[in-house]
């Protein structure tokens, strides 16, 4: 019993320091030298699920923050007001529950197989369900003139329980757009 009292703290904080799973999806056929401007398709930031805990008008400031930033680093500019641009953004925020089962052995025998046999008692599995939630961060951007997706990019990271203070939040969304769009332009 002790043994799973230890194990358990080891799982969540295991689970805590996992990094962020980078994935992408673009269209190979498109001439990306071609994107020069962008301009936000509204809505530009959407929530699944739709939960004020989640849709926040601070967290959309933040990420529209981020993205822009990025882009403009990449040699995107933002498109002259009233002018179409050659890409349209927007950003999905996602949080979905996950469970995750833990099974630990206790008891059972000990021994050497080779020097005369195994001793001890009974054993016993314990399983545990882990309640989690994993929060992915997805960019899209769009053709500006036919309207189709032309290069997705998402970070998905176990989330952790404590709410971290709005500077610990502007860091790690402004991190993660980063790491999201450190794989564009597709080379």
């Amino acid at each position: 019993m002790r043994l799973s009292l230890l194990l358990l703290p080891l799982v969540l904080l295991l689970s805590a320091c996992q990094t962020a799973q980078l994935e992408r999806d673009f269209d190979p056929n498109r001439d990306f030298a071609a994107y020069r401007s962008w301009s936000w398709l509204e809505p530009a930031v959407q929530y699944k699920p739709d939960d004020p805990r989640i849709n926040s008008d601070l967290t959309g400031q933040r990420i529209r923050a981020a993205v822009s930033e990025q882009l403009d680093q990449r040699g995107l500019r933002p498109a002259a007001s009233g002018s179409s641009s050659d890409l349209k953004v927007q950003v999905w925020l996602i949080v979905d529950n996950r469970q995750q089962q833990v099974s630990t052995q206790f008891g059972g025998s000990w021994g050497d197989p080779w020097r005369g046999g195994f001793w001890g008692g009974p054993s016993y599995v314990e399983t545990r369900t882990l309640d989690y939630q994993v929060g992915t961060l997805q960019i899209d951007l769009l053709d500006g003139k036919d309207g189709k997706l032309v290069w997705r990019g998402s970070a998905e990271q176990i989330l952790r329980n404590r709410q971290p203070s709005p500077a610990e939040r502007e860091t790690a969304i402004r991190a993660t757009v980063a790491k999201v769009l450190s794989q564009y332009p597709p080379h």
